[in-house]
């Protein structure tokens, strides 16, 4: 019995070829957190050195001030000598990137919402909800965030 190549089974074939691969790209890997890790329980990474990324030096954060990092959409105070604090840099009214930090406030150029530098905790709204927190850590001189 011969059997002859119709545009049916090519289409077919070929979506067959291409849903297969959908799913093998997609997943199969059993862990669907799509995050990665290369931090051991002991805090360090695959380096061995401390976990997370240096975001600056603890000079660079002026007491009863702050500095925003853009990239990482990340705010880092500190509140009071020696005390460091992270927050998420976006504003929890229509989420724009926070602009300046400043006389106690880290401050949204949108609206005017504006959040106190210790714990996120709104000041002046249109927000009603504080900045979420972010995990920070300070080893030696470094801000890492984790």
């Amino acid at each position: 019995m011969t059997h002859e190549t119709t545009r049916r089974t090519v289409l077919l074939a070929t979506g067959a070829t291409g849903a297969a691969a959908l799913v093998a790209a997609c997943g199969g890997g059993g862990d669907d957190s799509g995050s990665t890790s290369t931090q051991s329980p002991t805090g360090e990474d695959a380096t061995g050195g401390p976990a997370g990324r240096v975001l600056a030096d603890i000079g660079e954060i002026p007491v009863g001030g702050g500095k925003i990092f853009k990239d990482e959409e990340v705010v880092v105070t500190q509140p009071e000598q020696g005390e460091f604090k992270a927050f998420s840099a976006i504003c929890t009214h229509q989420r724009c990137l926070v602009s300046t930090v400043s006389d106690g406030t880290i401050n949204c150029p949108c609206h005017g919402s504006k959040f106190q530098i210790a714990d996120g905790a709104v000041s002046q709204g249109p927000a009603t909800r504080p900045l979420p927190a972010e995990k920070i850590t300070v080893e030696g001189n470094s801000v890492r965030l984790t």
